[in-house]
């Protein structure tokens, strides 16, 4: 799943015009740069988890980190380096920190890289006016990892508050909507 999700990411970031890194994003905080520099600065925690270290992010805050020239280059570099780290023995055995010495179960973790990929390729995609499809099992995956955990990621200021989707909405649309997305945010 999370080769998938991380290949459909990639294809999001290639189609990324050089005037669009400016835009504004579903993810009110960021722009489409700011939201390169967010998963940037966790990339090193995600990587980290993946081979079962305790690697912090790269500073206190995400102000504290340079933006980098080639923001295309180095997100790709980043997923690869994030799949390469989650594709080990193993790495969704056991236990795993995320950038802290909180232990959490890997494949959680784990899924929530995926969702990284996926909610945050929609967040880019939305941004720059892409239509992107992902597999209904992938997102029927995910769907079931942030159900898991969209509560705990509320109370840490990961995810925004639910956004009410019916039941019977698309599935990706139930998962941003747990993830504190407006399914139908327009630029």
């Amino acid at each position: 799943m999370l080769t998938r999700a991380a290949g459909l990411f990639v294809e999001i970031v290639d189609s990324v015009r050089p005037e669009q890194w400016g835009a504004a994003t579903p993810c009110a905080e960021y722009d489409v740069r700011g939201l390169a520099h967010h998963l940037l600065f966790w990339g090193p925690s995600l990587v980290g988890a993946g081979r079962k270290e305790a690697v912090p992010p790269l500073g206190e805050a995400e102000s504290d980190v340079e933006p980098v020239a080639d923001w295309p280059t180095a997100l790709k570099e980043h997923v690869a380096r994030t799949v390469e780290a989650w594709s080990g023995p193993g790495s969704w055995d056991g236990i795993t920190h995320m950038g802290g010495p909180m232990e959490l179960p890997a494949s959680m973790v784990g899924g929530m890289v995926v969702g990284e990929f996926v909610i945050h390729g929609w967040d880019l995609a939305r941004a720059t006016g892409q239509d992107v499809v992902w597999d209904e099992d992938l997102l029927e995956y995910l769907l079931g990892e942030v159900e898991k955990t969209a509560q705990m990621g509320r109370d840490m200021g990961i995810y925004g508050p639910e956004v009410e989707v019916a039941e019977t909405a698309p599935v990706l649309h139930r998962v941003l909507g747990l993830s504190g997305r407006d399914p139908h945010w327009s630029r």
